[in-house]
């Protein structure tokens, strides 16, 4: 069976599961609802008919975007999914996104490496990411 990459926004419930189910921490009904109305660009991946991977991009539309919420269930790992992930949302940034805009994203571990493929630098000195969790 062939993964293929759609184009679409995940429902609630499977957003939650595809975070959770890939390691990422888990996010409240309220925020899922809330913060998935926000995508300016989603994806999800599937393996057949069943969803097994995901990211989306965020951001004012016009100066500032962040992919964020990449992942792919761990059986279905090292298979190229998170690279036909990542070129669906870079080729769509590219396509759509102001020359002038801004993409950041926050690597988690060996990530960089993968993300670094698409053009991806680390900031550091000349900037670090920061965080607050509420």
């Amino acid at each position: 069976m062939d993964y293929v990459v759609r184009a679409e926004t995940p429902a609630v419930e499977l957003y939650q599961r595809l975070r959770v189910g890939a390691g990422l921490s888990p996010k409240s009904t309220e925020a899922a609802t809330a913060g998935l109305a926000g995508s300016w660009y989603a994806v999800v991946a599937y393996h057949g008919d069943r969803p097994i991977g995901m990211g989306r991009v965020v951001g004012d539309g016009g100066t500032a975007f962040q992919i964020v919420d990449m992942c792919v269930l761990p059986e279905h790992q090292g298979r190229g999914i998170g690279k036909k992930i990542m070129a669906a949302l870079v080729d769509r940034l590219r396509e759509r996104a102001p020359r002038t805009a801004y993409v950041s994203l926050i690597a988690d571990g060996d990530a960089r490496h993968l993300y670094a493929k698409y053009g991806f630098a680390e900031t550091a000195p000349a900037s670090v990411g920061m965080a607050l969790r509420l």
